[in-house]
């Protein structure tokens, strides 16, 4: 019977090593995608709904918004505007240049009524015009009886926006692409 040869001392060294370096590369990959690319996000309440669920986990794309603005009817993850420490989730509504006015809970676009199929109740909310300047945007949520948003506090500026919201992957009922249909304005 043969005895197993022993791994040296700098065998065993050098095993450590590659066992770090593999680990030290992976957590620089997962910091470079978090950083740049994408990042997860948990749906807190119930301004989204029906569209998203209070619970639901997201993936967001941060990359797509630099390469191209934002659109009407994304749905995008931004920083509070009172807290950077905390992030939440609405639609894109108005767009730098645009004037947004609401009249019994129908949004108009300079001059235009925006549709909004995905929408249970529009709600009765009633608001004078608001220009957007350059870098700003209207944001609202689905569930506008139950949304702060662009109403109480104003417009979003784009530096806030952390990226688009793209996929649905908890809970698995929910599982899928996030849909980002451009709703036009009805002439």
């Amino acid at each position: 019977m043969q005895a197993e040869p022993q791994q040296t001392p700098q065998q065993s060294r050098s095993a450590f090593r590659e066992v770090v370096e593999t680990l030290l590369f992976t957590l620089l990959i997962y910091l470079l995608i978090r950083t740049f690319l994408f990042e997860n996000y948990r749906v807190v309440g119930t301004s989204m709904v029906p569209t998203l669920a209070d619970g639901q986990f997201l993936v967001v794309n941060k990359l797509g918004y630099r390469l191209h603005p934002p659109q009407r009817g994304d749905i995008i993850v931004f920083r509070d505007p009172f807290s950077s420490d905390r992030k939440l989730i609405k639609r894109v509504i108005g767009l730098p240049g645009d004037s947004v006015e609401i009249v019994g809970g129908q949004i108009l676009i300079n001059g235009q009524s925006l549709d909004e199929p995905y929408l249970a109740d529009p709600g009765d909310t009633t608001r004078s015009a608001t220009a957007l300047a350059e870098e700003e945007y209207w944001v609202m949520g689905d569930n506008r009886d139950n949304s702060s948003d662009s109403r109480s506090w104003g417009t979003l500026v784009r530096a806030r926006i952390v990226g688009k919201a793209w996929l649905s992957y908890w809970p698995p009922a929910l599982w899928g692409l996030i849909p980002h249909e451009t709703y036009g304005l009805v002439e």
